[in-house]
């Protein structure tokens, strides 16, 4: 059993950065890849990245490309979402996932551990 604890949301104003982490605890010796995930008001929930156990492999959704990054640290069990130049449209809840799989899925039905969310509101 996997936990996930993201942080990091907030309130930013268009053109803002933030950077949101996601903590990992229990069952962690096992190799996963991570995502990350957003679902905005009246919006199905979307991957926006996401990055295999070792780092050597990512993926971003066209509408983030350029301007977010993940990124992990295995020894401290953590994922981040760097994110930079937010739009409005960034606005929704984050959640982090993991899947127990080498490549790195984009469905979110390959995820089998999430976290609670965290929201993003990004205002003009």
């Amino acid at each position: 059993q996997v936990q996930l604890v993201e942080s990091g949301g907030g309130l930013v104003q268009t053109g803002g950065s933030l950077r949101l982490s996601c903590t990992a605890s229990g069952g962690t010796g096992s190799s996963y890849a991570m995502g990350w995930f957003r679902q905005g008001p009246g919006t199905e929930r979307e991957i926006v990245a996401g990055i295999s156990w070792t780092g050597g492999s990512t993926y971003y959704a066209d509408s983030v490309k350029g301007r977010f990054t993940i990124s992990r640290d295995n020894a401290k069990n953590t994922v981040y979402l760097q994110m930079i130049s937010l739009k409005r449209e960034d606005t929704a809840v984050y959640y982090c996932a993991a899947s127990f799989t080498i490549v790195v899925p984009t469905s979110d039905v390959a995820y089998k551990y999430w976290g609670q969310g965290t929201q993003v509101t990004v205002s003009s």
